[in-house]
């Protein structure tokens, strides 16, 4: 309930929890470092130099403070409202949460002269809070292990964990935050002086942007602050990622609502005061002044209230006026010092507005082909005759050859095939309406149901809970997949949050003697069946592409539930998603070639 789910998820959500206390003291202005250390055992500590979690008693409970912090929903470090301005913690049950999620924690606290510690078994004290030493030092140590009954997996991702620390370093400018892996060795140091100035250059190294410096203002509305930085590229994606508190919210809310009103509205005022719409009457909409957008949105205030438990998505409603006037302020004063700029920019999106047309004609003819308003899937779509979406699935396969095999070896009642034939266009370097009259593009948006776009995109119309990418295991194939995901992450990128992507995993060989045959998926699966086949007179055969198997083979090793294997496509880190598609599907060449000198060993099969 608190952290999301028991699996990968909610594991380091555990970390973040914790981290999360140490960055509300850094907002306090009360610490400095904040460090993160994997331990060899499989447990993780958390340190910082703040006042200390309070060791006083608790005015009501009677007990020590920490403990209460750490043990009860709802009375967390926030109990005293002096303490923290703001704050981002899960309204005092995070540490608690995490307590009760641990098999062991313990924490130890530098604090009036002296260093306190307590332990924890499952969530309850294993004695007294005691006073172990001398220190003239303040700050708190929480270490744990998560409990392994409770969880998938008890194994910590260091690169995973990294992301986020660099996303808090982002956020507040000036705090040094650390990361040790002690099994790896592995270390990152994040600070960054420029805060989320730094931050859109991050997002924005491996592209062409419009302006050198990103644009940034700030602004105090009472007991808000507001900081915006802002950046245009010459791409077609737009990244908006909107914070409170520090606390990342995915699902946008009454903040990225102001802002977006804003941006449009200054965007817009200012056209029109100069005379810049004269060939595109009707101004610009939202989308428009968002392509090619790069943008991070940070609020801080004092009582945040999130829709759900896992706060993704801001509620308050007075905040959306506070940040639409925050934005157009900022915006204007630097428009009307930076008139090259502030024209260049409109200029761009007037074209994205021309282009926005073009593809709005093109998805009529898409919406008009739908499924859902005629009844005329695309040709080549062989369908399955279930109609539960939760039931079916969806194989967009390479070529017609494999195409083929795939109609005749699939399960007609719930698998339904669409081949795809070469290469679909990369929407990485695509205007919508380039995007939108590519064939095979539009049969997929077809077949798949629920429109593209923020205006069009319906989850509830999806016609397949299982999209799955099923390509040949050579570089071509790996193309293809990569295309396809971007695709998906540029355009439909909530069927990548709610798992509904996944990739197939054909095999790479067929190893037979006599009548025994044993399909492998690596080199250690092939090496196994040699061992169990005796190796003499044994035949292998290495598949190259999906068109060498038979129906029959195909069925049995790529699409048949119970035996094959089938990978979901997760989005854990948009930041580094991002990154990744813009390095490998993007203009730069540069970070593409050192992107493959820095990965090249980690490649396992490489088609020769």
């Amino acid at each position: 309930m608190y952290i999301g789910s028991t699996g990968f998820r909610g594991l380091h959500h555990l970390v973040y929890e914790v981290v999360d206390n140490s960055i509300d003291e850094a907002l306090g202005g009360f610490c400095k470092t904040i460090k993160v250390k994997l331990c060899k055992d499989g447990c993780v500590s958390v340190e910082d130099d703040g006042r200390g979690i309070p060791t006083d008693e608790h005015p009501t409970q009677k007990r020590p403070a920490v403990e209460v912090v750490m043990t009860m929903l709802h009375a967390g470090g926030k109990f005293d409202h002096k303490a923290y301005r703001v704050s981002g913690g899960l309204h005092g049950v995070g540490v608690s949460v995490v307590n009760a999620l641990s098999e062991w924690l313990e924490v130890t606290i530098s604090q009036k002269g002296n260093i306190y510690q307590q332990t924890y078994k499952s969530g309850k004290p294993t004695g007294d809070l005691k006073v172990i030493g001398k220190t003239k030092k303040t700050g708190t140590l929480t270490k744990f292990r998560p409990d392994s009954t409770i969880f998938e997996t008890t194994e910590f991702s260091f690169d995973n964990l990294s992301q986020r620390l660099r996303e808090l370093a982002f956020l507040n400018k000036g705090i040094q935050i650390e990361i040790h892996d002690e099994e790896s060795d592995k270390r990152h140091e994040f600070k960054y002086e420029g805060g989320v100035i730094s931050f859109v250059e991050f997002l924005n190294q491996n592209k062409n942007t419009l302006h050198r410096k990103p644009v940034c203002f700030e602004r105090q509305r009472d007991d808000f602050k507001v900081e915006v930085a802002l950046q245009y590229n010459d791409g077609y994606a737009e990244n908006i990622f909107s914070f409170v508190n520090s606390i990342s919210t995915h699902e946008g809310g009454t903040h990225l609502i102001g802002f977006k009103g804003g941006l449009t509205k200054t965007l817009n005022s200012y056209g029109r005061k100069n005379n810049m719409f004269k060939n595109h009457k009707t101004g610009l909409s939202g989308d428009d002044v968002r392509e090619g957008l790069t943008a991070v949105l940070s609020v801080m205030m004092s009582n945040p209230q999130f829709e759900g438990q896992t706060k993704t998505k801001l509620g308050n409603s007075e905040v959306r006026g506070i940040v639409e006037s925050v934005v157009s302020e900022g915006l204007s004063e630097y428009f009307e010092e930076t008139p090259a700029i502030a024209k260049h920019i409109i200029n761009k999106c007037i074209v994205a507005a021309r282009s926005r047309e073009a593809a709005r004609k093109a998805r009529e003819l898409t919406r008009k082909r739908s499924a859902l308003d005629t009844g005329t899937l695309p040709g080549k779509l062989a369908d399955c005759s279930m109609t539960d979406p939760k039931l079916c699935e969806l194989y967009l396969v390479e070529g017609d050859s494999a195409g083929g095999s795939a109609k005749q070896g699939r399960d007609r009642q719930y698998q339904a095939i669409l081949p795809l034939r070469g290469k679909i266009i990369n929407v990485e370097k695509s205007p919508l309406d380039k995007v939108l009259s590519n064939e095979e593009i539009k049969m997929m948006i077809t077949a798949v149901g629920t429109g593209i776009g923020e205006e069009d995109f319906d989850v509830a119309k999806l016609r397949y809970h299982k999209v799955i990418i099923m390509t040949d295991a050579d570089i071509d194939g790996a193309h293809i997949r990569t295309l396809l995901l971007t695709f998906f992450y540029r355009h439909m990128p909530e069927l990548l949050k709610l798992g509904h992507v996944y990739i197939a995993q054909p095999p790479l060989y067929r190893v037979k003697k006599g009548k025994t045959e044993i399909y492998a998926y690596n080199d250690e699966e092939r090496d196994r069946a040699y061992e169990r086949l005796g190796r003499k007179g044994v035949m292998l055969q290495r598949y190259k592409g999906l068109g060498e198997m038979n129906p029959e083979q195909l069925w049995k090793t790529t699409m048949d539930p119970e035996r094959r294997t089938i990978l979901k496509v997760t989005l854990e880190d948009t930041v580094e998603a991002d990154r990744i598609f813009t390095i490998l599907m993007g203009d730069k060449v540069e970070p593409r070639r050192r992107f493959i000198e820095e990965n090249a060993k980690k490649v396992k099969n490489l088609d020769a």
